[in-house]
């Protein structure tokens, strides 16, 4: 890989690796870490990676690497809870979340190989088979996390009490 070719993998590729990251650590100076150090690595590598491969190499790397500072820093303890909904006192008004709250409350509730072979699968569009290398999966077991994964969404979303959490 080239110079040009690095750039213009770090110009296509950099938004969507750090929408994955921040989707599943939902902490934007962690993921923009991890997002870094991705492209530190591609170009420490960069004569051994085809440009044709630098996607999925980067999406390997940044997936691995979030694991291990997820395992690492036992993340996962340390992310705050959110209130569902608040009252605004000037005016009584009550404010629901927006779908994208919901979304990313929903997903927190999965394990954590589920949550990202789903954002994997639905948000970057990424094959069955893209997935598994990126991830070290199996293609059968990739679709297993998928399947359980959406069921446990569709059970977590169907309930009113999950998308509007009213407290007493």
């Amino acid at each position: 890989m080239t110079k040009d070719e690095y750039n213009k993998c770090v110009q296509h590729f950099s938004d969507g690796l750090f929408r994955f990251v921040l989707s599943n650590l939902r902490n934007r100076e962690m993921a923009e870490d991890i997002v870094q150090e991705s492209f530190v690595k591609v170009w420490e590598r960069r004569d051994g990676i085809p440009l044709e491969k630098a996607k999925s190499y980067l999406f390997t790397t940044a997936y691995h690497t979030m694991i291990d500072q997820t395992r690492r820093k036992d993340y996962a303890a340390s992310v705050p809870e959110e209130a569902a909904f608040n009252i605004n006192e000037q005016d009584g008004r009550t404010q629901y979340p927006d779908v994208q709250e919901v979304l990313h409350k929903a997903l927190a509730t999965l394990p954590e190989v589920q949550a990202s072979v789903i954002l994997l699968r639905d948000y970057e569009g990424y094959s069955y088979e893209e997935i598994s290398n990126i991830t070290g999966l199996t293609e059968s077991q990739v679709k297993v996390y998928i399947f359980r994964g959406r069921t446990a969404l569709k059970n977590y979303l169907k309930s009113m009490d999950n998308l509007i959490d009213i407290e007493s």
